[in-house]
């Protein structure tokens, strides 16, 4: 089997950011991934399952965050992180 890597930007939409809750969400949405995911953020690559490391981002609204999918799922991995972002992740 082929393991699919995907790119994506998002753009934050939150009006404070990735903070606390929609890093809780990102993470759980991830949590059955099969998939690796990282999120680049002005030059720092983070592991995406990392709740800590993505509140490190420090993603501010209109940040633009590069989504990078590497596994078996990652296609619907992605799909379901694009819309949690297009969503800013039901608040």
């Amino acid at each position: 089997m082929t393991v699919k890597q995907l790119k994506c930007k998002v753009q934050v939409k939150n009006s404070l950011g990735i903070h606390t809750r929609p890093a809780t969400t990102i993470v759980k949405l991830l949590q059955n991934s099969k998939s690796n995911v990282f999120f680049t953020h002005k030059n720092e690559k983070i592991n995406a399952k990392s709740i800590l490391s993505i509140l490190m981002l420090a993603a501010r609204k209109n940040s633009k965050i590069s989504i990078e999918v590497e596994g078996e799922d990652a296609e619907q991995t992605m799909d379901t992180l694009v819309k949690a972002f297009e969503n800013s992740f039901g608040e």
